[in-house]
C-alpha cells in the first residue's frame, strides 16, 4: 500500500473512546527561520544539528517533538507567494513545548554554546513562539489530529500568514495528510504558521494546494507573507535535499 493509501478502521477523530485516552498537552510551537549557511556548508550545519543539537534538546521537560525542514530550488520556484523579508528562508526548525516558558530552552543553548558545543550557526531570518490554534487530520491517514507531528512526513507545506484563520479546507488537497496551524500577536497584528503534512512529493502537492491557496487569501482572513513547500531532512543522508 503506498504512502497515498489509506488504513483500515475508524479514524481516531471520530472514536471517543480514543480521544477520551488523551489528546496531548502541546501548546506553542518554536519556530526559527534562516537562510542558507554563507559558505555552503549547509549539510555540515544539518548532520551537526541532528546529531550534537538538536538531540540535547529532549532533556526539556516541556519539550515535546522537534522538526527540521529544508528548501531545494525546486522548493522555491514552487512557492506560491513569498514577501521580501522572507525570500531568504531555506531552512525552518521547530519545537513543540507543553507551555510557553522559554527559559530552560534558551539556558541549555546558552550553556551548551559555553562548552564550545554550537560551531555553527545559520543567517537568522526569524524566531518566534506561537500559540498552537487549531489541528486537523484527513481521515485516510486513520491517526488523529493530535498526533500529526509524529507520523512520518515527506515533507510539509508551510504557510506564514498576516491574519487568523482555520486551515482545515487544505487537507483535500491529494497529499495532505492534515495539518497544525498556531498563532502570535504582535502588538495588535496576527500572525499565522500552519504546518501542512505532507506524505506525498512536496513540489507535486504545493500544485494542487495552489487553487485552495487562492481561495483562502480571497476570502480576505489572512494574507500571505510566505507560501513554500519543504522536505524533511533525511537522517544521515544530510544531503539528500539541499538549498
Amino acid at each position: 500500500m503506498g504512502l497515498r493509501g489509506g488504513f483500515a478502521g475508524t479514524p481516531s477523530d471520530d472514536v471517543p473512546a480514543v480521544l477520551e485516552t488523551g489528546r496531548g498537552d502541546v501548546t506553542a510551537a518554536f519556530v526559527s527561520l534562516s537562510a542558507r549557511e554563507p559558505n555552503g556548508r549547509d549539510a555540515d550545519y544539518i548532520r551537526w544539528h541532528s546529531l550534537d543539537h538538536r538531540p540535547e534538546q529532549h532533556r526539556l521537560a516541556a519539550l515535546r517533538g522537534s522538526l527540521r525542514l529544508v528548501s531545494t530550488p525546486a522548493c522555491r520556484a514552487a512557492r506560491a507567494a513569498s514577501e521580501e523579508r522572507y525570500d531568504a528562508v531555506d531552512h525552518v526548525m521547530t519545537y513543540w513545548f507543553a507551555g510557553q516558558e522559554l527559559g530552560p530552552f534558551l539556558a541549555l543553548g546558552r550553556a551548551l554554546r559555553t562548552a564550545g558545543r554550537m560551531p555553527m550557526r545559520l543567517p537568522s531570518v526569524e524566531l518566534a513562539t506561537y500559540e498552537i490554534a487549531g489541528a486537523v487530520a484527513a481521515s485516510r491517514v486513520v491517526v488523529g489530529a493530535d498526533v500529526l507531528p509524529w507520523r512520518p512526513a515527506v515533507g510539509v507545506y508551510l504557510l506564514l500568514e498576516e491574519g487568523a484563520a482555520a486551515a482545515d479546507r487544505l487537507i483535500e488537497a491529494e497529499g495532505v495528510a492534515g495539518a497544525w496551524w498556531a498563532t502570535r500577536d504582535d502588538e495588535g497584528t496576527a500572525t499565522q504558521v500552519t504546518y501542512c503534512f505532507l506524505d506525498d512529493d512536496p513540489i507535486a502537492v504545493a500544485g494542487r494546494l495552489e487553487p485552495l491557496l487562492a481561495v483562502r487569501w480571497r476570502a480576505g482572513e489572512v494574507d500571505p507573507l510566505l507560501a513554500a513547500p519543504f522536505f524533511t531532512v533525511v537522517p544521515h543522508s544530510w544531503d539528500e535535499h539541499l538549498p
